[in-house]
């Protein structure tokens, strides 16, 4: 893989040579497996063929069958991996449970989660919270916590993507979930705060199993269309100019197999955290008392939705 091809505008400025940071980031995955949510979407489709590229077995964790498993005859037969699909619905608590327990009983290395939604029409999931908490908190969440012995047993790592739109509000103890909030870009940015922070704590003293905080910046991805269609008819051209495309943007995931990121830091972009190739920074986003409460309630919420 070359330096990427038809960067243009501001992305071209930060353009990089990719198959040279590929070399130096990362190494053989041969013999490991990993597990991905949400791979039909643009950056998961990117990420899954570098990991086969590096010779990773594969499991396709997606809520959409047929999409899933097209993709996994296009990565089987290109490069020759073995590739697994299994259907999860991350708004259905219980398909989330047996997802979990399948995947409990098999050889986990990596477990990534890169599923998200961001702007979608909101309601209440049978656990009692707002979908936008439960598919991007509640359930990769729970996932994590339950694999994690799993983890443990195989020196693996857990790869959570998380998003610079975490700082656009703080956690509220009288509303979790923000359910009574109608702005999407706060709704979403709590549960990721939420997913971000409650895995930092989760993972604060763990010395056998590793975590990887990540995050893509702003790409051009289904999750940036969300808005009403005359205005993203006439955005997302620019869009697609001022920011990284998916095949670059994937690469702070990617670079969370090879590199944990300790307590409270993150990989992404090094600059302004929208563009460039990926580095680790420090996150000061909240302080120990807002850490504690999310702690507090990841703890709680887990073991009320654990069957």
């Amino acid at each position: 893989m070359d330096a990427l091809k038809g960067e243009s505008g501001i992305a071209g400025i930060f353009a990089m040579n990719v198959k040279k940071w590929l070399k130096n980031n990362t190494s053989s995955l041969v013999g490991k497996t990993v597990a991905v949510t949400g791979t039909t979407g643009g950056l998961g489709n990117e990420l899954c063929r570098y990991l086969a590229e590096l010779g990773a077995s594969l499991i396709l964790l997606d809520r959409n069958y047929t999409r899933s498993s097209e993709f996994r005859d296009e990565l089987v037969a290109e490069y020759g991996v073995k590739v697994d699909c299994i259907t999860v619905d991350l708004e259905d608590m219980e398909s989330v449970i047996c997802l979990t327990q399948e995947l409990a009983a098999m050889p986990i290395d990596i477990f990534i989660h890169n599923a998200g939604a961001y702007s979608i029409p909101r309601k209440i999931c049978s656990t009692g919270y707002d979908n936008v908490f439960q598919i991007n908190f509640v359930s990769p969440y729970y996932i994590i916590r339950t694999l994690l012995p799993v983890l443990r047993a195989r020196g693996g790592r857990a790869v959570a993507v998380g998003s610079i739109a975490h700082d656009y509000s703080k956690a509220d103890e009288d509303d979790v979930d923000f359910s009574t909030r109608a702005r999407a870009s706060r709704v979403y940015g709590n549960a990721k705060r939420y997913l971000m922070y409650a895995l930092w704590e989760l993972f604060k003293d763990e010395s056998s199993a590793s975590l990887a905080i990540v995050h893509p910046g702003i790409s051009f991805t289904n999750i940036t269309a969300h808005y009403p269609k005359l205005i993203f008819a006439v955005i997302k051209h620019p869009m697609k100019v001022i920011f990284m495309k998916p095949k670059k943007a994937c690469l702070s995931i990617l670079k969370g197999c090879f590199e944990p990121t300790g307590y409270c830091r993150w990989i992404g972009p090094w600059m302004f955290d929208v563009w460039g190739r990926p580095a680790v920074k420090k996150v000061t986003t909240a302080d120990e008392n807002e850490r504690s409460l999310i702690s507090q309630r990841a703890d709680e919420i887990f073991h009320r939705v654990s069957p």
